[in-house]
């Protein structure tokens, strides 16, 4: 725990920063309510000193500091220097998500396949979403990202450890999925939407990339092509939101 006068003599956005990350904590129940007190007298200094709008984070300041007041006081802190965090930022009682029980999982024969998924956030949120719905195994194509990259561990949250995974080139992967000799499901445009399909008890899932979607050999050996219906005007999903409806229709069709 930093003291007071050590969190006054931080740069100014620096003691902004700790300040949020404190009453993080608190909003965990790990810090003592005068302590944050202080640390709230701090804060609002700091804002002062940078001209900032500080009029909510003081009608925060005087409420109870119960968990949720420490978490809006947190995030009001981050919003004035311009600082939200994304979801991988979060910190919980469960931990950063990198000591994860891989025995915990449901494990169904289902083989996901990524066809040169590129972006690292994208290939991170798939495994997080694989390893809640029961994939057995994750076969990233040649061209998609890394799930040891930087970002995508930051968005898989440890799940890269859970589903075992590895890189094949197409071909390989072709001759792969045809031996397993289970039904092959295409997530692409055109198919039966998957509200209407019979979800096999096991099978292979193959995504594709976020530009061009699923390559014509992969497609080809697929016995099944799915499609999810959508209402909007922009008539796509990021890759990784489809891909958690794909799977939390299969995973719930089957358990």
């Amino acid at each position: 725990m930093i003291t007071v006068r050590k969190l006054r003599t931080l740069s100014p956005l620096g003691r902004m920063r700790k300040c949020a990350a404190i009453f993080h904590y608190g909003a965990l129940g790990k810090e003592e309510k005068p302590y944050l007190c202080d640390v709230s007298s701090v804060a609002l200094e700091t804002a002062s000193e940078l001209n900032l709008d500080s009029r909510r984070l003081q009608m925060l300041c005087l409420k109870p500091y119960d968990s949720t007041v420490c978490a809006d006081i947190c995030y009001e802190i981050l919003h004035l220097i311009g600082a939200e965090p994304a979801d991988w930022d979060f910190v919980t009682d469960e931990g950063d998500g990198t000591e994860l029980d891989s025995g915990a999982r449901q494990v169904l024969p289902i083989t996901l396949v990524l066809d040169r998924v590129r972006s690292p956030f994208n290939v991170g949120s798939i495994f997080r979403t694989a390893d809640s719905f029961g994939v057995q195994e994750i076969i990233l194509i040649d061209g998609t990202a890394s799930p040891e990259h930087s970002r995508a561990i930051r968005t898989s949250r440890g799940t890269e450890e859970t589903v075992p995974w590895l890189f094949m080139s197409e071909a390989d992967a072709v001759a792969k999925i045809t031996g397993l000799a289970r039904p092959v499901i295409a997530l692409e445009l055109g198919g039966t939407p998957i509200g209407k399909l019979d979800f096999p008890s096991s099978g292979v899932g193959i995504v594709g990339s976020e530009e061009f979607g699923v390559s014509p050999a992969l497609l080809k050996a697929a016995s099944i092509r799915a499609s999810i219906p959508l209402g909007g005007c922009k008539g796509s999903l990021n890759v990784s939101v489809a891909t958690g409806i794909f799977l939390y229709s299969w995973f719930s069709k089957i358990v």
